[in-house]
């Protein structure tokens, strides 16, 4: 779902699928280093929308880093 529709290009299928395990799976925080497709400012919005029109609630992604500031 967040390949197809474009939230996040063909070469990152592996980081869709950790995001896709934790939605459906209802996971509320996704914690990660990988800035490149996961936890990135450009992204997110794209996979929390595309999480939301497929009727999942999208965890919340970020760095471990940015948790510990809240």
């Amino acid at each position: 779902m967040l390949i197809e529709s474009h939230a996040l290009p063909q070469k990152a299928e592996a980081d869709a699928y950790h995001i896709a395990i934790a939605a459906v799976n209802g996971v509320a925080y996704l914690l990660t280093w990988n800035c490149t497709h996961i936890a990135n400012a450009h992204t997110r919005p794209k996979v929390e929308l595309t999480c939301r029109e497929y009727g999942y609630e999208p965890p919340v992604i970020c760095t471990p880093l940015e948790l510990m500031e809240s």
